[in-house]
């Protein structure tokens, strides 16, 4: 059994993660997930900031608020 810190090197290329409420589960290993908004890679021990709904993940606050804006700001 593996320790919280005796963790192995994360898979290289971009994971596939299912964005849950507070949390996320790793669906298909990797090292990286990308910013929906700016393309950027964000390491997965850096991921922060997310959206269930779109299920996409976001590289800064103010990526999120772009994409706020972008998809629930238009009537």
């Amino acid at each position: 059994m593996l320790n919280r810190t005796d963790r192995h090197p994360p898979m290289p290329g971009e994971a596939d993660v299912k964005y849950l409420d507070g949390d996320f589960r790793v669906v298909r290993p990797g090292a990286f997930v990308r910013c929906a908004v700016t393309g950027v890679a964000i390491p997965l021990e850096e991921l922060r900031y997310w959206s269930v709904d779109l299920q996409e993940a976001y590289a800064t606050p103010e990526a999120v608020l772009q994409r706020g804006v972008s998809t629930y700001g238009k009537k």
